[in-house]
């Protein structure tokens, strides 16, 4: 029906207005078969209009609150049910997975989550540094701590930080967080104004896009490349655009579970400094690498106090505990403590006491330990499974790390499709159009996380 549309170029009656009159009207009568609209690109060249006509007719719809647009989906007609084949799972629905929450199927094989297995949970030590605390503090345990945090917390992770990454950083440069995601809000509600532009890997994680997008940031992804994000396009884009910053995962990147090459973690260092702009890294699984290969995060070799390092210990450790941090540079430190303060005044005092004594008592490293171990082993057996599908057309890299692969479907599947069968027979897993940051994504890849299944 959309072919029928015509648009009179020498009427008084803007071209987009036109537009969204017939639209409208169509969707009124419910004379459109089918729920999801044509991307922008190909119904501007189907009428012979420029793309901003189409733009502008979407977004008076999507106002009016006719339509709604999924990043990574596509644009759809609002209805009052929406159609299960096309978004909706048992739980949830595509639109959740656009912000960084994937749904949970019931009775399904979940290679979905990313989160550690309960199996995995360090119960007992972390109990008896709740109890610890207690005997040591009482009630001074609930009171709270210092904005920032905890300071002996701080303190901690300073020292674990040099030991482990060589990161050299003072206990105030740290700020304690409610985990990684509220370190990307805090960021995102301090540094972004309206409209500013904001550098993002491609494909990224959705839930840094969608803390940065709801503070109206105007957001470009940068391709990654087998080694890396992809220097030259940087370049660019940092010459054309100078962004306020780029949010990066340099070792085992969310969606794709690649790692930066040395060199490409030098040069993106460079362009910071040579272009102005910060770096966020985002670190949560540096610390589980399956090979000899020790990865070491960007912020080590950071001479120039560009990068932002947030660091969740949730990922790995209990998720529920919510125990993060942010390495700042000096010259944001005040700006952003004020945020994290108008956020929740400050993380729970209890856990960061316990957390505190977790860490002195030399236990983090023997969890992390358990767990490389535990994990490589699901790790393998997937690479094994895997391999066996190279036939029908499956490829992948082998990470060596991480808790996830990034899996290239065969050439004539989409992954949408593949998802909604897959969820038909209770297998949970994650569409790769939700990752990437463009109107019409690559819709050939999935991800496949194995921590939670054994």
């Amino acid at each position: 029906m959309l072919s029928n549309i015509s648009l009179n170029k020498s009427d008084s009656i803007a071209l987009y207005m036109q537009l969204y009159e017939q639209i409208k009207n169509l969707i009124d009568l419910d004379q459109l078969k089918e729920d999801k609209l044509p991307s922008i690109r190909s119904l501007s060249a189907l009428l012979s209009v420029n793309n901003i006509t189409v733009i502008n007719a979407y977004k008076l719809l999507e106002k009016e609150d006719y339509i709604y647009t999924i990043k990574g989906s596509g644009t759809f007609i609002k209805k009052t049910e929406l159609k299960e084949e096309t978004l909706l799972t048992e739980d949830g629905d595509m639109a959740l997975m656009l912000s960084g929450i994937f749904p949970f199927l019931k009775n399904s094989i979940d290679f979905a989550s990313a989160s550690p297995t309960p199996e995995m949970f360090p119960i007992e030590l972390f109990k008896q540094s709740l109890i610890d605390v207690l005997d040591r503090d009482g009630g001074s345990a609930f009171l709270y701590p210092e904005i920032s945090g905890f300071l002996p917390l701080r303190e901690s992770i300073s020292k674990f930080l040099f030991e482990n990454y060589s990161i050299e950083a003072q206990s105030d440069q740290i700020l304690i967080t409610s985990g990684g995601q509220q370190g990307l809000d805090i960021i995102s509600k301090a540094l972004i104004d309206q409209g500013d532009i904001i550098f993002v890997e491609n494909p990224t994680y959705p839930g840094a896009y969608a803390a940065f997008k709801s503070r109206g940031a105007k957001i470009i992804g940068i391709p990654l490349e087998d080694d890396g994000i992809n220097i030259e396009v940087l370049e660019n884009y940092a010459k054309r655009y100078k962004p306020k910053f780029i949010y990066v995962m340099p070792n085992y990147q969310s969606p794709t579970t690649l790692c930066y090459s040395e060199d490409k973690k030098k040069e993106l260092l460079r362009l910071s400094h040579e272009y102005n702009f910060y770096i966020i890294e985002d670190d949560f699984l540096t610390d589980l690498s399956f090979s000899e290969d020790k990865k070491i995060p960007l912020k080590a070799i950071d001479r120039k106090d560009k990068v932002v390092f947030i660091k969740s210990f949730s990922k790995i450790f209990m998720p529920g505990v919510r125990i993060g941090f942010m390495i700042l540079p000096k010259s944001m430190f005040k700006t952003i403590m004020k945020a994290k303060h108008s956020s929740d005044i400050s993380s729970s005092g209890y856990l960061q006491r316990a957390f505190d004594l977790y860490l002195r008592n030399g236990y983090w490293r023997n969890h992390i330990d358990n767990s490389r171990k535990f994990y490589e082993k699901r790790y393998r057996v997937m690479l094994e499974e895997l391999t066996q599908l190279e036939c029908y057309g499956f490829s992948f890299k082998a990470p060596d790390g991480g808790l996830s692969i990034w899996v290239k479907l065969p050439s004539n599947w989409d992954s949408i499709r593949f998802y909604e069968e897959a969820s038909k027979r209770e297998v949970a897993l994650v569409p790769g159009n939700v990752f990437f940051t463009e109107e019409e994504p690559d819709v050939h890849y999935i991800r496949l996380s194995f921590s939670a299944v054994d």
